[in-house]
């Protein structure tokens, strides 16, 4: 067989040929030889990590910016034509830059005596050690070193007195420790959360605390198995949302860039430009709700994680935003046509499942206006399917390449009777 040109990249992020093969790393117009070895081709650059390839946080390191943009924009128009969904509009796509991604969750285990801090490798539960990473806002990657430090401090008191260990011991005898690290940027500075390890008695407190104040953290909290405990919070954490102050739950969803939340925000407030009443369906904190929200604008926010729903009440409260938040399980009590009727539109912005039993419902209902917010094509396809044989028509698509580098690949969608 001779050489091949890659044509396109897959939806995993591997380079393909005309005749089906497959090499990982390969940018459009490489040459993949027989032996499986590539001659690098215009498109093909050179990536800007030392970790791309064993890391599994990025898959196309290697692509130009031309060709990055070419993949979103595929990601979501093949998911459009895989439901033959007839997009009358896909517009060019959102890219957020480089260092922009506010929020990371990563993982922490020992090896010999050291704690290795990092993501994992691809397709494996290997964890890389991360020396740097040109996705992360510098507030966040700046931590990871000393943050790698406490981690080993935190880990060494995971022992008891006398010998005995709470965890599994290693052939050395060093405590055998795995934890999730989240990290996020508010309003305050960076919230840490630590979970999988306990910080019993004074000394790992002291040093929790020395951590935050030398690092000048918002907040920390560790969660030893029976929910997340705050260590460090000097003011309540916020993060602001469309101008309003939202008090910000350890562990709560925010979108993963503010570039790429004001993408989607943009296109929600176009599409649903004049509605007097608005529901906003897995609405978490009130990304989208507070930004429609306005003197011609009432907006009910339905959510069902409670410490969000009672976030979003609590600044609606103090903003004087006319939202109304409601705790309500959307997956297992959709809001059923007869409610969505009194709505002159309808957001929603499920999870990567979707939402097909609330999708069903709005195809059912009288609404003119959908706007689906969405983290997975092929299931925002599905679910537009269903939307589409209930009488839309879907009259724009927007790609949003928010985890810049990666292969997921994020959507506004507008839906219209």
């Amino acid at each position: 067989m001779n050489s091949e040109p890659i044509i396109r990249i897959a939806a995993k992020g591997d380079g393909i040929t005309a005749s089906g093969r497959f090499a990982w790393g390969a940018a459009p117009g490489d040459l993949l030889r027989e032996d499986g070895t590539l001659e690098l081709g215009p498109h093909h650059v050179t990536p800007p990590c030392r970790h791309f390839g064993q890391c599994g946080g990025c898959q196309l390191q290697q692509l130009d910016e031309e060709t990055l943009a070419q993949f979103v924009a595929a990601r979501v128009g093949n998911a459009s034509a895989s439901q033959e969904l007839g997009a009358e509009l896909i517009a060019p796509p959102h890219l957020s830059p480089p260092h922009s991604r506010r929020r990371a969750s990563l993982k922490a285990v020992s090896s010999g005596g050291r704690v290795v801090l990092g993501f994992n490798e691809a397709k494996s539960a290997r964890v890389v050690e991360l020396a740097e990473c040109p996705v992360l806002r510098p507030e966040l990657a700046d931590l990871l070193g000393p943050l790698r430090k406490l981690l080993i401090q935190l880990g060494q008191g995971q022992a008891e007195p006398k010998g005995r260990t709470k965890g599994k011991a290693g052939k050395h005898g060093h405590v055998r420790m795995a934890a999730d690290v989240e990290l996020t940027l508010t309003d305050q500075g960076v919230d840490l959360g630590i979970k999988g390890l306990s910080a019993e008695g004074l000394e790992l407190t002291q040093a929790l605390l020395d951590f935050a104040g030398t690092h000048a953290l918002a907040r920390i909290t560790v969660d030893g198995g029976y929910g997340p405990d705050t260590v460090w919070e000097p003011e309540p954490v916020t993060v602001t949302l469309s101008g309003v102050a939202v008090p910000f739950p350890p562990g709560s969803f925010l979108q993963a860039t503010e570039d790429g939340e004001a993408t989607l925000i943009a296109a929600a407030r176009q599409w649903l430009a004049g509605a007097a009443s608005v529901a906003d369906l897995f609405a978490g904190l009130g990304t989208f709700a507070f930004a429609l929200a306005g003197p011609e604008t009432k907006v009910l926010a339905v959510e069902a994680a409670r410490d969000a729903s009672q976030a979003c009440a609590t600044a609606a409260g103090r903003s004087q935003r006319p939202v109304h938040a409601l705790h309500r399980d959307l997956f297992r009590n959709p809001l059923l046509a007869d409610e969505l009727n009194r709505f002159d539109a309808v957001l929603l912005d499920p999870p990567r499942a979707g939402a097909r039993d609330q999708v069903e419902r709005i195809a059912q209902s009288t609404v003119e206006r959908v706007v689906y917010i969405s983290c997975n094509p092929a299931s925002w396809a599905k679910d537009a399917r269903t939307l589409v044989e209930g009488g839309y028509r879907l009259a724009e698509l927007r790609p949003v390449g928010q985890f810049r580098w990666s292969t997921h690949v994020e959507l506004a969608s507008l839906f219209v009777r």
